[in-house]
């Protein structure tokens, strides 16, 4: 994460962490992320020793366990609502591509009225929300497909 974290500052996205472990062991896993992947970590790192937070989140499988990490990533909206919850199983490393991929599909998509199809990737083809009606669509869109009625593709209006 701390080699990625130019990544999301440049998407204007603040990283921070939750560990069930203390400040202390917070403070070595740093110092040996730094040492073995030569990068500083530069975000903050919050101690959850009690799983208040993990519990409320459902952030541990009941069955997990206490020695695991926990691998569940949110994405919070500046509207303050979340807008992705994601657990991976502990032996289960994060996918930061995907991460990043939802991350762009989430800001496109509250600045502009499209939605991302499956497997879309920032610059490629984007759905008109199925709201905007026709005639509007030719306007906002101009040159947009259409499949079917709810199914109209547009070129990535970010480009």
């Amino acid at each position: 994460m701390a080699r990625l974290q130019p990544d999301f500052e440049a998407m204007n996205t603040k990283v921070i962490a939750l560990s069930v472990d203390a400040v202390d062991d917070h403070k070595g896993w740093v110092q040996d992320i730094e040492e073995t992947q030569s990068v500083q970590v530069n975000y903050p790192i919050l101690a959850d020793v009690d799983r208040k937070v993990s519990d409320l989140y459902g952030m541990i499988h009941p069955n997990a366990d206490n020695t695991f990490t926990v691998r569940s990533v949110f994405i919070i909206g500046p509207d303050k609502k979340l807008k992705l919850s994601l657990t991976y199983p502990a032996s289960t490393g994060r996918n930061f591509d995907e991460i990043k991929r939802v991350l762009s599909s989430l800001q496109l998509t509250a600045k502009h009225r499209v939605a991302t199809p499956v497997d879309w990737k920032p610059g490629q083809n984007v759905i008109i929300v199925p709201s905007i009606q026709k005639e509007e669509a030719e306007k906002v869109f101009p040159g947009h497909i259409t499949i079917k009625p709810y199914l109209r593709y547009t070129p990535d209006p970010s480009q």
